[in-house]
């Protein structure tokens, strides 16, 4: 299950605000290797590290890196301060956080009775791909929450673009939930964190997308985007107003996923049991009337939204972080960018 190695860091090749990339040599040769100081303790050229090597020797485009466990001739001081919040749970690099709904936490009476959104707008998409061109989306742009599932990367940290847009003022701030962990605040589930984003970030709209590495199978409900359907269950159950994000491809090779992928019609057609609008770009020629008949199956329980994306091409080109998902640019596919930017260009009509 877990390829182990111990190597020597030989470099830094670049860090971010919760992560450092690093470059190591292993019997092997030299990887990449990614270490989280507030798990681990910052690594340095000369240090031995323990190394569990099993994404990249699998190939993993989104985790390709060889995971830091331990720096074992220099551990990190134990950590001080409250929390007790047990997250990535019974797996060697269990940690202890302060989450914003535990006792200890100075929300705690903020969020114990709290039960509803008041009609805060809440974006929905699959892929965590999908947060900035949401927010490039969002003109004028409000004061946004990201609540992060735990679908994909648990660490916050992982995510270059979270860093980024948190630093350029785009994001108000990362709640993390379920077992994924990290982020400005913590919850325990879905509920809380957006009851999180709401009253303890006081966020105008919410952005509800897994972390970074979406895992699917092939199979009609072997995907952990299923997520999404549940999400939209959760933002309306509070009072919210769902907004879902169709993940459109014409760029992608697999068939269930050109067009509406067979993840948005899984998970808001059958996982959501409430109504959510569903934001249908006005895509143009055969793909765009291929889109909107795909849609269509949607509209049993949803009210779908048609959206103009004029503008939106422009809007994209100004994001402040690399525009990419599944390995493929802005210009290779469009249509996705486009699809989540006209969510978020949706998203802000609907604040009063």
């Amino acid at each position: 299950m877990i390829r182990w190695r111990k190597g020597e860091v030989v470099g830094i090749r670049r860090e971010w605000p919760g992560a450092v990339e690093l470059e190591v040599t292993v019997p092997e040769g030299t990887c990449r290797a990614l270490a989280y100081p507030r798990l681990v303790g910052r690594p340095e050229p000369g240090d031995e590290v323990l190394l569990n090597t099993t994404a990249l020797a699998m190939g993993l485009g989104t985790g390709g890196y060889a995971m830091v466990v331990a720096v074992p001739n220099r551990l990190p001081e134990d950590p001080d301060g409250p929390g007790h919040l047990v997250k990535a749970r019974y797996t060697p690099l269990q940690a202890t956080v302060l989450g914003a709904d535990e006792q200890d936490s100075p929300f705690h009476e903020l969020l114990r009775e709290a039960d509803s959104l008041e009609g805060m707008p809440v974006v929905v998409a699959d892929l965590h791909s999908a947060l900035p061109p949401i927010l490039c989306g969002m003109r004028p742009l409000p004061r946004v929450a990201y609540v992060m599932l735990d679908g994909g990367a648990l660490p916050a940290w992982f995510s270059m673009a979270c860093a980024k847009l948190r630093e350029v003022g785009w994001l108000a701030g990362v709640v993390t939930v379920g077992q994924s962990f990290g982020g400005d605040v913590e919850a325990v589930t879905t509920h809380t964190g957006l009851l999180a984003a709401k009253h303890v970030l006081n966020a105008d709209v919410a952005i509800v997308t897994q972390g970074p590495g979406n895992l699917g199978t092939g199979t009609r409900w072997g995907f952990s985007g299923v997520s999404a359907g549940e999400a939209v269950n959760a933002a309306a159950v509070l009072d919210g107003r769902p907004v879902a994000a169709l993940r459109i491809s014409e760029g992608d090779t697999r068939e269930r996923h050109i067009g509406v992928s067979h993840h948005s019609l899984t998970a808001y057609g059958r996982v959501a049991l409430t109504t959510a609008q569903v934001v249908v770009p006005e895509l143009p020629g055969e793909f765009g009337e291929r889109v909107r008949d795909q849609a269509e199956l949607l509209a049993v329980r949803h009210e779908l939204v048609s959206v103009p994306v004029d503008g939106l091409y422009e809007a994209l080109l100004d994001s402040p972080v690399r525009l990419s998902t599944m390995g493929r640019g802005l210009e290779e596919d469009l249509a996705y960018f486009l699809a989540s930017a006209a969510a978020g260009r949706h998203a802000v009509t609907l604040l009063g």
